[in-house]
């Protein structure tokens, strides 16, 4: 018993040193959905210029911003029942609390490697946020043991991105340069990535 402990406490150090965890099941199946999910096109340097300026005063990446015009034309058209309409909504707030929460965090000294974390801890703690992050996950619950939706694991991708941005925040790497990722069970994301502030 004593040495399964030791090799335990073993494990835990080395993750929390930076060891990269394989990827899960659910990781592989969020980058397929990713890759499959990305639109490629070609604008005008003027229009990218433009679109890129409108992001950058945004806050938000092109990527994200772009996402964010074609949503708003979903938004614009869709019937006021529309079920795509009410998730998309409920995504924009997740994210929207998500990221000021992040911000409240740093601001107060709480920046850590596991921001992402935290900050999702914290966020579903308030019954109007884990019922937002409900319905933009489709109303599936992403309980431990449980497997995630697909829209919960492409959403949590996001707010992870979205965090990072919001606290100036990039990706720690571990000795052997690769991104470090965790492994958590019981909460809302099940991977999430190591952070580090940009010196």
């Amino acid at each position: 018993m004593a040495m399964t402990e030791d090799k335990k406490a073993k494990k835990t150090k080395a993750q929390a040193e930076g060891a990269v965890a394989k990827p899960s099941k659910k990781q592989k199946v969020a980058d397929r959905l990713a890759s499959a999910n990305k639109i490629s096109f070609t604008l005008e340097t003027e229009v990218r210029k433009l679109a890129q300026e409108e992001a950058k005063k945004s806050g938000m990446e092109l990527g994200h911003f772009m996402q964010k015009l074609v949503e708003n034309f979903v938004l614009e058209n869709a019937a006021p029942d529309n079920e795509l309409a009410k998730r998309l909504k409920a995504k924009r707030a997740v994210i929207e609390r998500a990221v000021n929460l992040a911000q409240e965090i740093d601001q107060k000294g709480g920046f850590d490697e596991h921001l992402i974390l935290n900050v999702m801890k914290t966020a579903t703690q308030d019954g109007d946020f884990a019922k937002l992050y409900a319905l933009a996950c489709g109303n599936v619950a992403n309980d431990d043991g449980a497997p995630a939706s697909k829209l919960s694991i492409v959403l949590n991708q996001q707010l992870g991105r979205m965090i990072k941005k919001a606290v100036g925040a990039r990706s720690k790497r571990n000795d052997a340069g690769k991104i470090a990722r965790v492994q958590v069970s019981g909460e809302a994301i099940s991977t999430y990535t190591l952070l580090e502030k940009a010196s």
